[in-house]
């Protein structure tokens, strides 16, 4: 697909630079023109903001693995996948040049404006709220029922998924939710024992570090009861990653909170790892998500490694 012109995309905005709610923001104003592929469509993804389950926005893809900078939302280092709505797109042929700009003013001034304008407002109490597509998701949604077999389908027959993926998913989703069910199984899934946590010791880790991801008995001993240490929840979808060899992909100091809107500014060590990313296929309400969210990780769950030999 190739992204339409500054011109052409401002046309479909509204005053708050939204189509259908959802945002075109600062960060993708430089994609306009460029081709990209379609990853997956958006029509069941997670809900970060009221925790509903799973909800489907139409008309609306994403692009192979591209992700917001942050350069727009005083540096949220949160890298959420963008959301593209169709009416941004147009089909691209192999080898297709980008479509001529538009004759007239300079469009794509005009568009970053607009999207910067609606990027940020301020609240009745004077607090800067931030707009993103993560804290307009919810509104440019629309819910799924858990019990709707068609939802699940959908991710198979609309290519987001291949048949064995599929298949393994809700092999594994039916056994998650039947414990659920029963009451063999309880939130959080990976937790500590006792109403506070430690703090952890500090590793100084830059982007490019390699680190080994502790084992899982070795990070509950870090956790309180709600599975967090000072704050930072240890999530299911982290778990398969125990034991691997990662690198430090970067560290985090700001984010926009999905639910407030509020820049959070982070003084405690918490980091990314490359290649961490939700999968979608381990936890209730998350099933198939496209998202791939990047987990944030203390540093006391983590220790220096080697990087891998050849593979």
């Amino acid at each position: 697909m190739e992204v339409r012109s500054a011109a052409e995309v401002l046309a479909t905005l509204d005053e708050r630079a939204e189509l259908e709610s959802v945002p075109f923001m600062p960060e993708m104003v430089a994609l306009c023109g460029k081709q990209f592929t379609v990853l997956a469509t958006a029509d069941r993804v997670c809900d970060t903001i009221h925790w509903s389950g799973a909800r489907s926005m139409p008309c609306t893809v994403l692009l192979d693995d591209l992700r917001c900078d942050g350069s727009g939302h005083s540096g949220c280092a949160a890298e959420c996948r963008l959301y593209w709505k169709e009416a941004w797109l147009r089909r691209a042929g192999a080898g297709a040049p980008p479509a001529p700009v538009a004759p007239g003013p300079d469009a794509s001034a005009e568009l970053m404006e607009r999207a910067r304008l609606n990027s940020v407002t301020v609240d009745a109490e004077g607090a800067e709220r931030y707009r993103c597509q993560a804290t307009q998701a919810f509104e440019a949604s629309v819910q799924l029922s858990p019990k709707d077999p068609r939802s699940y389908v959908r991710q198979w027959t609309n290519g987001n998924v291949s048949l064995p993926h599929f298949a393994r998913v809700m092999c594994h989703a039916v056994a998650v939710e039947t414990a659920r069910n029963l009451g063999r199984s309880s939130e959080p899934s990976v937790k500590g024992h006792g109403p506070s946590s430690p703090r952890l010791p500090t590793l100084g880790l830059q982007p490019g570090d390699w680190v080994r991801v502790k084992s899982r008995s070795e990070i509950e001993a870090t956790l309180n009861e709600n599975g967090k240490n000072r704050g930072l929840w240890f999530d299911r979808e982290m778990l398969r990653f125990c034991g691997e060899v990662l690198q430090v992909r970067q560290r985090v100091t700001k984010l926009v909170d999905d639910q407030t809107g509020r820049l959070i500014e982070l003084s405690s060590d918490c980091v990314t790892l490359d290649g961490a990313v939700c999968s979608g296929e381990n936890s209730p309400g998350r099933w198939f998500c496209p998202r791939a969210i990047f987990p944030y990780w203390r540093e006391g769950w983590l220790e220096p490694a080697d990087p891998p030999g050849p593979q």
